[in-house]
């Protein structure tokens, strides 16, 4: 693929395959589109529409990812030849969206391109008067993943688009790496071997429930270093330690431990820009049964060690990829499943602060929906000094909201020696 920088976008295909994980989002949105968000916020007073339409129109072409639509029905991808600016960056007002759960709402529920066109596209939400503004880009997941949405936006938004997510180091996964990787298939077959209590009333419809909240990065590294983990680490623990808390509130029960499935990106050098989703996801039960967040770290430091020191995301990638293109996909599709696990719980490191127009964004978001019957999808996203959590809950979770409250409880008894 072309190495997919500002001013390198020739050369491009009219059609490329699908790849597995592209095809298993296909088929568990039954060919509709599920997407992929990115909010930036920022203070002061907005750009204009047209001076926001002009940074797109200078650069969306040269930016391969944002060249091809989907042809469901094909299974392709096919080569854009023309992306007329008006209908790819919109603008919106939201009043009294505080916490940007409103501007959430609407990415999620506002219809996406469609027939064949490039499914993205950019928003700029006014808040109230000249009190902020956000800058939205959004996408299908089954065009684009995580890390390959911050090199898209990067690249069509920042005033000097470099950096972003590092690129994957493959390598040759170990035997207790194969292992690992085939049990998480087996173990995604077997529906109700670990029970989620505190989610069994999902599955009302509606609207899906969006709630964030925000805390200094420095703060999770920070836990992290006291107690030899990472970032990522600590993040799962607060979230194991909130479904903990949420449900014995609701109940006086402790939880069982709680099985998520954690997103690895598998996106190369050279792959920054490159269409379709290059991610593999590993099975993790986090330890919601645990009443210390101490110790639920603990044994999330353990589990994550095995993924890594293992290389089971490199196994995961090269079981895929040997598998015909429909089993591997319906294998993904099976791991990613509301039957067998909560949903995804995934981390995404931005990096320095979007620059656009001249003004420095404040905080970062990344989500996406909901699809194959999970309850939930949960995101840290990580920019420059803040990172934000995001739980897109099932609305017939009607207390889900308290669990980014809950998980910043978590953080505070971390903190304590």
């Amino acid at each position: 693929m072309t190495r997919a920088h500002p001013g390198t976008g020739g050369g491009l295909p009219p059609s490329l395959p699908m790849a597995t994980a592209d095809v298993a989002y296909h088929v568990a949105t039954r060919g509709r589109p599920l997407p992929v968000v990115f909010v930036f916020w920022f203070p002061g007073r907005p750009p204009t529409l047209d001076a926001v339409r002009a940074r797109v129109a200078e650069r969306a072409h040269r930016i391969p990812s944002l060249r091809y639509g989907i042809v469901r029905d094909r299974k392709v991808f096919r080569r854009a030849d023309r992306l007329p600016v008006e209908q790819y960056v919109h603008e919106a007002g939201l009043p009294g969206d505080d916490d940007g759960s409103a501007a959430a709402r609407m990415m999620l529920t506002h219809p996406m391109a469609g027939g064949g066109r490039p499914p993205w596209d950019v928003w700029l939400l006014h808040g109230p008067g000249d009190d902020g503004y956000a800058l939205c880009y959004r996408t299908d997941h089954a065009l684009q993943d995580g890390v390959g949405a911050c090199h898209a936006v990067r690249a069509l938004l920042d005033d000097h688009p470099v950096g972003g997510p590092a690129p994957a180091r493959l390598a040759r996964p170990t035997a207790r790496g194969v292992l690992g990787a085939l049990g998480d298939v087996v173990t995604s077959l077997r529906t109700g071997h670990h029970p989620m209590p505190a989610l069994d009333a999902a599955g009302g419809g509606g609207s899906p429930g969006v709630s964030h909240t925000r805390t200094p990065l420095a703060r999770l590294r920070s836990i992290g270093r006291a107690h030899g983990g990472t970032v990522n680490d600590v993040y799962l623990a607060a979230l194991a330690h909130a479904v903990h808390a949420w449900h014995l509130k609701d109940t006086g029960a402790v939880h069982p431990p709680l099985p998520v499935v954690i997103p690895i990106s598998v996106r190369a050098a050279g792959e920054e820009c490159a269409p379709g989703n290059r991610m593999v996801v590993a099975r993790l039960l986090l330890p919601s049964d645990e009443p210390s967040p101490q110790r639920a770290l603990a044994r999330v430091m353990a589990a994550t060690g095995r993924l890594r020191g293992s290389r089971q995301r490199d196994a995961m990638r090269l079981l895929l990829s040997a598998s015909p293109r429909a089993v591997g996909a319906r294998i993904g599709t099976r791991m990613v499943n509301g039957a067998v696990v909560a949903g995804p719980a995934s981390s995404v490191n931005f990096g320095q602060a979007l620059v656009h127009q001249g003004a420095t964004s404040r905080a970062a978001t990344v989500f996406s929906t909901l699809a194959s019957a999970v309850p939930w999808v949960v995101t840290l996203t990580s920019q420059h000094d803040t990172a934000c959590l995001t739980v897109v809950h099932d609305a017939a979770l009607t207390t889900a909201h308290e669990l980014t409250d809950l998980w910043q409880a978590a953080l505070l008894e971390l903190e304590r020696p």
